[in-house]
């Protein structure tokens, strides 16, 4: 049978990739729901093609506009965060694809939870913000989610068969961004320009900026210590330039597990949709000649300390790591409006870190009033 698919955040990179998936397995897959947060036109764009039950537009500015494109496809428009949190609960949905950016991914993936749905997790921020919330839900409604990272997929797909067989540690691993190497010195002028090339990913902007400075792999050390049940010291950050191997476990025996592959994204993508299976696919082949040489360094935290910032949220726990995002949002988005400088985005962070009052045992309510709480400091502060 078809699984009809609820794509929250349809119009991002992740998103883009994942219809890319679908259109190539029609007789696996049906697109319900696409949702975007302000991309009305490639939203209507969407529509047309894939023609799902519904379409919800986040902006609710922009809902006039796409509900008129689509009145005569018999599309069902909504508009406004509260409607995704609304239809990822409609009975019609099979798998819920959660690509959405940052903090917004949270309550939609909470109501989701709540409903029994299946989760492919594109949006590590939900784990990120509120971790020891989220793994309670899916405990207390035994909800799945399958991480669509390419990291945690990796991490996924090492532990499939094994079972109750006990992790010794797991191995993140990083391209290094595009200043791998660099000294503070050299990172002082750096533009968002410069920032937003990366060596081998293609990726929206946001990510692609955690990416240069390391957030995006302190905030996947979060996510996988929330998703794989790990202590901190049971998760160990590599950097890896050529990104082949996306990421490795290694068992009491010593014995490690790796997964390996072209970066691409539509392959953990179609790995979470159709998990169990494995499905056949024409995408470029990974070949062992190309790459002579696959070499591994230690992260510098020291120029890049945004690695160490999220271990610290880690391992003080409570809303730490939700003060963290949030500033890392400001900061992120800040940066790309040319209002602060590459270095400069730690020490906003760092500093909201300091100021912010800690909450050891948070509820939903507390998340929420820390991010709320955060995001004003930093527009302070900046």
């Amino acid at each position: 049978m078809k699984k009809n698919i609820a794509l929250l955040g349809s119009t991002g990179s992740i998103g883009v990739q994942t219809l890319e998936v679908i259109v190539a397995y029609p007789d696996l897959f049906n697109i319900e729901v696409l949702t975007a947060n302000n991309n009305s036109a490639l939203l209507i764009e969407q529509a047309k093609i894939f023609k799902p039950n519904t379409v919800i537009i986040a902006n609710n500015h922009k809902y006039h506009e796409v509900n008129n494109a689509l009145a005569d496809l018999g599309i069902k428009v909504y508009s406004g965060a509260e409607s995704i949190e609304q239809i990822v609960a409609s009975e019609s949905i099979d798998v819920i694809l959660t690509a959405l950016v940052g903090y917004s991914g949270l309550k939609p993936t909470i109501s989701a939870i709540k409903s029994g749905k299946k989760i492919a997790l594109a949006n590590k921020e939900t784990l990120v913000v509120a971790g020891d919330l989220i793994t309670k839900l899916c405990a207390e409604y035994k909800t799945e989610i399958y991480p669509v990272d390419s990291e945690h997929s990796a991490i996924f797909q090492c532990l499939v068969g094994e079972g109750a067989s006990p992790i010794e540690k797991i191995y993140l691993t990083a391209s290094g961004g595009p200043f791998r190497g660099k000294k503070l010195e050299e990172l002082k002028l750096i533009t968002k320009k410069q920032a937003l090339k990366h060596p081998n990913w293609v990726m929206g902007s946001k990510i692609t900026i955690d990416s240069a400075t390391l957030m995006n792999k302190g905030l996947e050390v979060i996510e996988a210590k929330w998703l794989f049940n790990l202590k901190k010291e049971q998760i160990e950050v590599v950097v890896h330039p050529q990104s082949i191997i996306h990421s490795a476990v290694q068992f009491e025996d010593g014995s490690i597990k790796a997964q390996m592959g072209i970066p691409d994204m539509k392959l953990p993508i179609q790995y979470a949709l159709g998990f169990p299976q494995r499905l056949k696919n024409n995408f470029k082949r990974f070949n062992f000649l190309d790459y002579p040489s696959l070499t591994f360094e230690k992260p510098d935290i020291k120029t890049f300390r945004n690695l160490d910032l999220a271990y610290r949220a880690m391992d003080r726990g409570g809303n730490s790591a939700c003060v963290l995002n949030a500033a890392n949002e400001i900061a992120v988005e800040a940066f790309l409006n040319d209002k602060i400088g590459f270095l400069n985005m730690s020490d906003l962070i760092d500093n909201c870190l300091e100021k912010i009052t800690f909450v050891k045992s948070p509820t939903l309510e507390d998340y929420v009033e820390t991010d709320q709480q955060t995001r004003i400091l930093a527009k302070k502060l900046l």
